[in-house]
C-alpha cells in the first residue's frame, strides 16, 4: 500500500516513479493487481486500473498500476491532481490466477471477480462489484457486457463466450494521503 502511495505521489509531483525491488519475498511473487481510487465519504470512483494476468512480481505490478490509475481513460477530462490526494482513498486488489468457469453462471457473485471474453472484446468486474451492488449472476454478466464491453446485455449467452473467474485479497480502502514513509496501522 505504501509503495502505491509513494508512486502516485511521485508521479503527480513529476518525479521518477522507478522503485528498487523490495526484499520481501511475498512481493516477489507473480500476481495480478488492481489499484482503485475513490473519493472519501462518497466512494465516487476516481480511477481503477490493473492487470489481470500475473506478468511480473507483485511489487512491479503495484508500481505500474499505480502510475496507470492516474491515466484512467474514463477521467481524461478530470485527471487526479496532487491537491486532490487528501480527498481520496486507495484500495489494492491482489488477484488469484484466472479459472475457467464451467458455464457462464458458474460463479458466486459475492466471491468471484469476472473476466469475460466475447466477440473479440473483454470485460472485467472485481469481486467487490458483486458484493457492493447485490446484483444477480445474470445482472452482473449483463452489466459487464454493456458497461465494460460495449455489447448488448445478453451477449454473455453467445456461443464462444468464455467466462473466467478469480478472487482477490483486498487491501483497504485507506486514506491515500499519508505522509511518505508513514505506515497505516492495520
Amino acid at each position: 500500500m505504501n509503495l502505491a502511495r509513494d508512486v502516485i505521489r511521485r508521479a503527480l509531483s513529476g518525479q521518477s516513479t522507478a522503485v528498487p525491488p523490495p526484499a520481501d519475498p511475498l512481493l516477489q511473487q507473480r500476481a495480478g493487481c488492481f489499484v482503485s481510487l475513490h473519493r472519501s465519504g462518497t466512494h465516487r470512483l476516481r480511477g481503477c486500473v490493473g492487470r489481470i494476468e500475473a506478468t511480473g512480481p507483485l511489487w512491479d505490478t503495484v508500481a505500474a498500476t499505480s502510475v496507470n490509475v492516474l491515466q484512467d481513460p474514463r477521467f481524461g477530462n478530470d485527471r487526479i491532481t496532487l491537491e486532490e490526494l487528501p480527498l481520496l482513498e486507495i484500495e489494492l486488489s491482489v488477484l488469484t490466477p484466472l479459472q475457467h468457469a464451467a458455464n457462464p453462471l458458474d460463479f458466486d457473485p459475492k466471491v468471484h471477480g469476472l473476466y469475460l471474453l466475447c466477440c473479440g472484446r473483454t470485460g472485467c468486474f472485481l469481486p467487490q462489484v458483486g458484493r457492493e451492488t447485490g446484483w444477480t449472476r445474470e445482472q452482473l454478466l449483463a452489466r459487464l457486457c454493456t458497461e465494460k464491453m460495449g455489447l448488448p446485455p445478453t451477449f454473455w449467452m453467445q456461443a464462444g463466450a468464455v467466462l473466467m473467474t478469480f478472487t482477490a485479497m483486498v487491501i483497504g480502502p485507506e486514506p491515500l494521503d499519508v505522509p511518505a514513509g508513514q505506515m497505516v496501522a492495520p
